[in-house]
């Protein structure tokens, strides 16, 4: 049995892992969906980048799960690969999902076009909001999925967006399967390229967007599973 601790991207809580996680469930595994603070049922609460990291490594530890494959979705990647670090032999295996990695000394925002998100952070008291339901199309999405993650999602605290990662150690020394959604882009992060070309990592291309665990969970769900199986 694997557990799979499952953390979704900006604006998202738990909430968005509920197909992901039956599907897991149903196939004998444990799934714990985790809400990052300031976010969904966790509104209000003071965060950095260094508060999601350590809210990963609590709820590991809380639980004190082991054979742990960690689940960071776009900006959780950030999160999520600095805590695999951190919890030492209980981690199995990171898997990131069409996300952003964490590189030392860099934060979220750096190394892509990402002015008006410091713009928009700036102009909503250090949130950064969610996006508009057209921001959402072309990217496999029902009109039901897309009116529920605009509904549901809840301001992003910008503190967590620019703040640097901190890395103990190589990022290619982590096990790790990128998952690349081909709807939102051919190519993975230029960093994660290399260390699978060097075959340091695995990578695997599903045919949908940017938000897989409403669009195909099931899919995305088999490739948690055999990633947990990759040497």
């Amino acid at each position: 049995m694997t557990n799979y601790v499952l953390v979704a991207g900006a604006w998202l809580g738990a909430w968005a892992w509920d197909e992901v996680a039956a599907e897991l469930r149903s196939a004998g595994h444990e799934a714990h969906a985790l809400t990052l603070s300031g976010l969904a049922e966790r509104q209000g609460v003071p965060a950095g980048q260094r508060t999601h990291v350590q809210d990963i490594v609590d709820e590991v530890e809380r639980l004190d799960l082991r054979d742990v494959v960690l689940v960071g979705h776009s900006y959780a990647g950030v999160p999520v690969g600095q805590a695999a670090e951190r919890i030492g032999d209980r981690l199995s295996r990171v898997v990131f999902v069409d996300s952003n990695v964490p590189v030392d000394g860099e934060s979220f925002l750096a190394g892509w076009p990402s002015d008006h998100v410091r713009q928009s952070i700036a102009d909503h008291d250090g949130f950064w909001p969610p996006l508009d339901p057209e921001d959402y199309t072309g990217q496999g999405l029902t009109d039901e999925h897309i009116a529920r993650v605009v509904s549901d999602g809840t301001p992003h605290p910008g503190a967590t967006l620019t703040e640097p990662a901190i890395l103990e150690r190589p990022l290619g020394e982590l096990p790790a399967t990128y998952v690349k959604c081909l709807l939102d882009g051919d190519e993975p992060p230029a960093v994660v390229a290399e260390l699978v070309e060097n075959g340091q990592w695995q990578l695997v291309r599903l045919d949908t967007g940017h938000w897989p665990m409403f669009s195909q969970p099931r899919e995305l769900a088999r490739v948690l599973r055999k990633s947990a199986t990759t040497p």
